[in-house]
């Protein structure tokens, strides 16, 4: 553990990993505003010690945790205890969508994005979904399918009901019911997505999203939930949508897709 010890670029590259799952010198430079130097030397330091592993993606060199690290479960553990107490835009400058930023492009490239996406939501009728845990421990491990009935309150708002059944990875099955709201924000550029468990008068607003390239949004910021940190972003096609959660505490290191047809 001497790897982990008095430097504050090796934390910041544990913790990025963690969230992210693999990295690169120049990204960490970018998402973390940190001098590429130190985190190249923290980066070999790292990979020396064995708790990380490089292989090469074309001409980058990428950087993800060594599965073979004998003491990678008591890692994570301290990691995801780490992360929670950030303060929450810190959390957020750890998330890295995994496509292209549209900064730089046009206002109306990002409007055609967002009412694309608005018209896909409207056509959905169906829903998968797969949960994996990132961790050695214990975590919420399955499969789930059911249907969406889709309702419209006006041009600017529409309802999932999503009804089914989901069966863990250790067998057994029960059925799940979700209500979910999306509010179309035209002026600002962005969707709000509202979590209706209370019912409509008492939504849970779980974040906005907006538009990071030409099909997909990420959330603006993320949803804090009894100290777990949820972030969310879509990717669609002519044919499907699939939205991706990704949650982080002190107990969970989780990837859920739901896959809309």
């Amino acid at each position: 553990m001497l790897a982990l010890c008095g430097n504050k670029s090796v934390e910041k590259i544990l913790i990025f990993l963690l969230v992210n799952g693999k990295c690169y010198g120049t990204q960490l430079h970018r998402s973390l505003k940190t001098p590429l130097t130190p985190i190249q030397k923290a980066l070999l330091r790292l990979e020396k010690g064995g708790i990380i592993l490089s292989f090469f993606e074309g001409k980058t060199r990428v950087f993800q945790f060594n599965p073979a690290y004998p003491l990678l479960t008591e890692l994570e553990q301290l990691l995801k205890k780490a992360y929670t107490l950030l303060p929450p835009q810190e959390k957020r400058e750890y998330y890295v969508p995994k496509e292209e930023s549209t900064r730089g492009k046009r206002p109306e490239s990002k409007a055609r994005t967002l009412f694309a996406f608005w018209e896909k939501l409207a056509t959905v009728r169906q829903i998968t979904f797969h949960a994996k845990s990132k961790s050695e421990e214990i975590g919420w491990n399955g499969t789930g399918k059911g249907e969406v009935v889709v309702g419209k309150e006006g041009p600017n708002v529409l309802t999932f009901t999503e009804k089914g059944t989901w069966k863990g990875n250790q067998g057994g099955e029960t059925t799940f019911r979700n209500v979910f709201r999306w509010t179309l924000d035209r002026n600002a550029g962005m969707i709000s997505l509202d979590h209706l468990r209370r019912g409509e008068e008492n939504p849970v607003f779980l974040f906005y999203l907006a538009p990071t390239s030409s099909s997909s949004l990420s959330s603006v910021d993320s949803h804090l939930c009894e100290g777990d940190t949820y972030f969310g972003q879509i990717h669609f096609d002519r044919t499907s949508l699939r939205l991706n959660w990704r949650i982080i505490g002190s107990k969970k290191n989780e990837e859920i897709d739901y896959y809309y047809s």
